[in-house]
């Protein structure tokens, strides 16, 4: 099993140094991956329909993918994981060239996890619709895949249309595409057109979620089929609940675990500055290691 760590991007006020102290310390500290988290636009709360999602107009966000390209160039083992792009939101074409070019830059690295997201007001300021996000989704995925491998694409979808054009230059393997979300529709999704699927446990019970997962799985043929699993792991508050954890997530099958740094502080409280993010990091993985999850 692979751990990883979380970006912890709305606890460190949008410091752009940060990305090169935390993504270059990942590597160092011999974590597999690294996550961001994607929003375009934080938004107020006080509006109707009620906005019900974690973050606000005050939380900080870098474009995932620009913030992997920049990783791309000062790191060079670690992989990158978007977990989530809120796809349907964004350009099919415009994602796969941005996926493509992250992934030629950093020598095959980047696994694009895709998911719907809950914030309607950054839908509208995006110029796509809320209402039909997961029927885009389910359009998207195949095509970003035909975009990445063929030498030129026809295309005339509900949501996207492409006249005989191409991606050049095209990636140099097959990208790949999870999932993430917390419903059953989510799930049974993922296991339709996914490669893998990524859980918030905290946000949800993802033990429970991942027995769902292998129903959806063996009823969409694919039960035999490798599927990638990851939990992120944001209800472990301390070095020896992640090392709990982790062991429960490789004994249930799962294939990747990502450590979350944020809201460890006294309280509930974030921890602050890069600094002490990475401080935790490391005595994470400290604890992984002497439990022989970390090499």
């Amino acid at each position: 099993m692979k751990l990883g760590l979380i970006y912890p991007q709305n606890e460190i006020h949008g410091d752009p140094q940060a990305v090169r102290r935390i993504g270059t310390a990942a590597e160092a500290e011999g974590y597999a991956f690294l996550v961001a988290y994607d929003h375009v636009l934080g938004a107020t709360h006080d509006r109707e329909p009620k906005l019900n999602g974690p973050y606000t107009e005050r939380d900080p966000f870098h474009d995932p993918l620009a913030m992997f390209a920049y990783l791309a160039a000062i790191t060079t083992r670690i992989e990158l994981v978007t977990g989530v792009l809120i796809l349907p939101q964004r350009q099919t074409a415009l994602v796969a060239r941005q996926a493509a070019d992250v992934d030629l830059l950093s020598g095959g690295r980047l696994r694009l996890g895709v998911g719907l997201g809950w914030n309607y007001v950054e839908y509208d300021a995006l110029g796509q619709d809320f209402a039909t996000r997961g029927k885009r989704l389910e359009e998207q995925v195949p095509l970003l895949r035909r975009l990445w491998s063929e030498p030129l694409v026809t295309f005339d979808g509900r949501f996207d249309h492409i006249d005989r054009a191409a991606l050049v230059p095209r990636p140099e393997r097959r990208i790949p595409v999870w999932l993430g979300g917390f419903a059953d529709v989510a799930l049974a999704r993922g296991a339709r057109i996914g490669d893998g699927f990524i859980f918030a446990d905290g946000a949800a019970d993802a033990f429970a979620q991942v027995a769902a997962l292998r129903g959806h799985l063996a009823a969409a043929g694919r039960g035999e089929e490798p599927f990638g699993l990851q939990i992120n792991m944001l209800a472990a508050k301390t070095p020896e609940s992640v090392v709990e954890t982790a062991m429960r997530w490789r004994d249930a099958g799962g294939t990747h675990a990502a450590v979350n740094t944020m809201g460890q502080g006294l309280g509930g409280q974030g921890l602050g500055d890069a600094a002490a993010h990475v401080d935790y990091a490391r005595r994470v993985a400290d604890a992984l290691r002497g439990a022989g999850l970390l090499g």
